[in-house]
């Protein structure tokens, strides 16, 4: 029996996380958003993108799972936590978007079905 390394797992999920990113990036685009940033790291934390729709910047955190129950049991307080974190350094650093609304999304994603947007997710 094959069993994979603990780097190839590391890899493996890595993968399916761009995959996630990108799904959700696509979904969100055909709704009208606009891409700011993908994969945004500051020290305090990372956003998984960073939408723009008209005057409301959204901070969006993307969850894969095999399941949307279980994609929405990963949106801890520990992942909301850092990505308004990585928000406030975000927003500290590009005064212009100062003026605009601040949201912060979730799109869960489960393959072979379509991404699930949560507005105001957190």
């Amino acid at each position: 029996m094959n069993t994979l390394s603990r780097t190839q797992v590391r890899r493996a999920r890595h993968r399916r996380g761009i995959r996630a990113e990108f799904a959700a990036l696509l979904w969100l685009t055909l709704k009208g958003y606009r891409l700011v940033a993908h994969r945004y790291r500051t020290p305090v934390g990372e956003v998984d993108l960073i939408m723009r729709r008209g005057r409301t910047l959204v901070f969006v955190e993307v969850k894969a799972r095999g399941s949307i129950d279980a994609a929405a049991v990963a949106l801890h307080v520990k992942n909301q936590g850092r990505v308004a974190r990585a928000a406030q350094s975000f927003l500290a650093s590009h005064p212009h978007y100062g003026a605009y609304q601040v949201r912060f999304d979730a799109v869960l994603v489960t393959w072979y079905k379509r991404p699930h947007h949560l507005a105001n997710a957190f």
